[in-house]
């Protein structure tokens, strides 16, 4: 992070978490990935990047246009969400949960409200832990499993959206 960006710095958390998946054998064919949306359009590489790293053998900061990923953040993962919703026939009426991209709040705000889904059906951590960002969703996952929020059987849809410009969704029968 660049300390003296302090339209950038302030927003990220520090966290790991990872999610795994394993085949089973059981009585339960719908459990498991249901359907998943990935997409990439290097036009908005500008907005959310790193300006170093290892193949320009620099030291890079965090570069981001804030209220720029804040409106892509939202119309694109409330599009992506619903194409996979619906790729996996179900309705957003279907959906237990969504588990975003910790963000910020008003991006998770703004998709629940593109999406007609309540609040109350989304999990928000970032307020506890702030955006970490590739961490955000297994931590937010670890956490509404851990304090029963989700439960087997529930439908879940979490998404995220990164650097370059990419995002995608995923909906998963819990």
């Amino acid at each position: 992070m660049d300390w003296s960006d302090r339209g950038t710095c302030v927003l990220f958390g520090d966290g790991a978490g990872a999610m795994l998946i394993s085949a089973q054998e059981d009585d339960i064919s719908n459990r498991g990935i249901l359907a998943t949306t990935l997409r990439s359009d290097g036009r908005y590489k500008d907005i959310l990047y790193v300006d170093g790293g290892v193949s320009l053998q620099t030291t890079g900061h965090l570069r981001m246009e804030g209220k720029e990923v804040f409106r892509h953040a939202v119309e694109k993962l409330s599009a992506t969400a619903l194409e996979a919703i619906d790729q996996a026939g179900l309705t957003t009426d279907d959906v237990d949960w969504i588990v975003p991209h910790q963000a910020n709040k008003r991006i998770l705000e703004g998709m629940s409200k593109r999406l007609r889904i309540p609040m109350d059906r989304v999990v928000m951590t970032v307020n506890n832990h702030g955006n970490t960002s590739a961490a955000s969703i297994p931590l937010a996952m670890a956490i509404a499993v851990q304090d029963k929020r989700i439960k087997q059987g529930d439908i879940v849809v979490t998404g995220a959206i990164g650097g370059g410009l990419a995002w995608g969704t995923a909906v998963i029968c819990w």
